[in-house]
């Protein structure tokens, strides 16, 4: 019997409950569980500190309400000019590494970066490449993965992202598949970068009615099945309703679909 999805929610989808303190991570975390997912993924931005102390209570307080952490999630740049700046991402991505391991969370999403003004795309592609193989050795040291996502810049389609996956060549980097980053060609696109997928950021917005949503779901859906993909389905919000209304709606969406209990 294969193994189902699962369904988690990124931290980043309540950004405008973290950001402002009106909720903790504490407070996340209890709130998924209310709302039925089996796990959370954490993004970097809203962590208010990050000493051990803190990081071993997050870790309690998932374990003591069922919920896995699934993933962490940091907000670099490797596609920088000035060797120093490089240098500060690589560090930046090295010690969310060292979180992720402290949370006893499986993977690390990183980012790739945007073509600076007055560089070629090339540069940008092994700025990058040298920069992940870094780091994937740190993230393999610590049994890390890294999970680089689909997110415009120089990761904006999948023939990107499987240049950089080959080229860094490394079973300690694979994808974090955004379902609403491709921008052209969605559907091939998703299907190309599935087999690479250890995490995948199911994207909601409000301009697609439930139909529509159900339709482009129970492909993207399909997709995944096929190259059996196990992992979460991580919630990523963009819409303008309070989360704290779509965000449940959605999770009840993804289990109808899928037709989990």
């Amino acid at each position: 019997m294969r193994m189902r999805m699962k369904i988690g929610s990124t931290a980043y989808s309540y950004r405008n409950y973290l950001s402002s303190g009106a909720m903790s991570l504490e407070g996340f975390i209890s709130h998924c569980y209310d709302i039925g997912l089996d796990g959370i993924e954490l993004t970097s931005y809203y962590f208010p500190k990050t000493d051990e102390s803190f990081l071993n209570r997050l870790k309690r307080t998932a374990f003591m309400h069922g919920l896995d952490i699934y993933g962490v999630a940091v907000g670099n740049n490797f596609c920088l000019p000035e060797e120093g700046r490089r240098r500060e991402q690589i560090a930046l991505v090295k010690r969310w590494i060292d979180v992720a391991f402290r949370l006893g969370a499986p993977c690390l999403r990183v980012f790739a970066g945007r073509v600076p003004e007055g560089y070629k795309e090339d540069e940008a592609f092994q700025w990058t490449v040298d920069a992940l193989k870094e780091c994937v050795r740190y993230g393999e040291e610590r049994g890390i993965l890294l999970a680089l996502e689909n997110h415009g810049g120089i990761t904006e389609t999948s023939e990107q992202v499987l240049r950089i996956l080959k080229n860094v060549d490394s079973e300690w980097l694979r994808v974090t598949l955004d379902t609403g980053n491709y921008r052209v060609n969605l559907h091939e696109e998703i299907r190309r970068t599935a087999p690479y997928a250890v995490n995948v950021h199911a994207k909601v917005f409000e301009s697609l009615s439930e139909e529509d949503l159900k339709r482009e779901y129970s492909r993207i859906i399909e997709t995944l099945r096929q190259v059996d993909y196990k992992g979460y389905l991580s919630i990523e919000y963009e819409g303008a309703e309070d989360p704290l209304l779509a965000v449940p709606r959605f999770v009840n969406f993804l289990k109808r679909i899928m037709g989990s209990p």
